[in-house]
């Protein structure tokens, strides 16, 4: 069952397009016998969490929680052979700084196998200093890691509403952490989502439960990769 951490509020992400312009039909019996049979769990990921970390675009604003990328991502997971539990710990309007400040209690009661790190966007539309969005990023990463826990970091660009120092600023944060703490990165949350409108809500920032899919699509690789070396228990 996917759960939301206490403290979740709605502040939608306001003035902002995430870079990143520009994802069956039925058959008789004898060709649905004909499918491959997916895996049945392995023992090194059969009752593991993942705990989905970040703001918004986490909590999945606008949509039900049912249609948000974590439930998603598990319903992937599962229909992969994997028995993951994905908890969706997603705070709307969050920042880094939020982020930083719960990350322990996340680590503490949700006792997660791994952790997807989506967070900064809202840091960005704030126009926060990009180095307290990186020192906060290396703080965060650097509890988990100390925790003995797998992370994987999910990257997020900027259009230069404020101008392109900042604009280079904040988007070269993210392959940088990746990179110090050799950790995997997907470079693009929102790839092939933002800026386009039959994928986005009204406001043209959050997903609709179809932009969720697509993102699931999109991440979904990273995801199995780090999930097939979650060590045995």
């Amino acid at each position: 069952m996917v759960r939301r951490t206490p403290g979740s509020f709605l502040f939608p992400l306001a003035i902002m397009l995430l870079v990143g312009m520009g994802l069956t039909g039925c058959g008789n019996e004898a060709a649905l016998e004909q499918r491959p049979v997916k895996p049945p769990a392995t023992p090194s990921t059969a009752g593991m969490t993942i705990v989905a970390v970040g703001d918004s675009l986490t909590a999945g604003y606008g949509v039900d929680e049912s249609q948000a990328y974590p439930a998603r991502l598990q319903e992937k997971l599962s229909a992969e052979g994997y028995i993951v539990n994905v908890v969706n710990a997603g705070v709307s309007g969050e920042t880094s700084s939020g982020t930083l400040s719960r990350i322990e209690w996340v680590i503490a009661n949700l006792k997660p196998d791994m952790i997807l790190l989506e967070t900064g966007a809202n840091d960005g539309l704030r126009g926060i200093d990009p180095a307290i969005l990186s020192d906060n990023l290396d703080r965060i990463i650097s509890i988990i890691k100390n925790a003995g826990i797998p992370v994987i970091l999910c990257g997020m660009r900027m259009l230069p509403n404020l101008g392109p120092g900042y604009t280079r600023a904040f988007n070269g944060i993210y392959p940088e952490i990746s990179r110090k703490h050799a950790i995997p990165l997907i470079p693009f949350f929102l790839e092939g989502v933002a800026g386009k409108p039959h994928l986005n809500q009204a406001d043209r920032l959050h997903p609709t439960a179809e932009g969720y899919l697509r993102i699931v699509d999109h991440i979904l690789p990273y995801v199995l990769t780090a999930v097939k070396s979650l060590p045995q228990r």
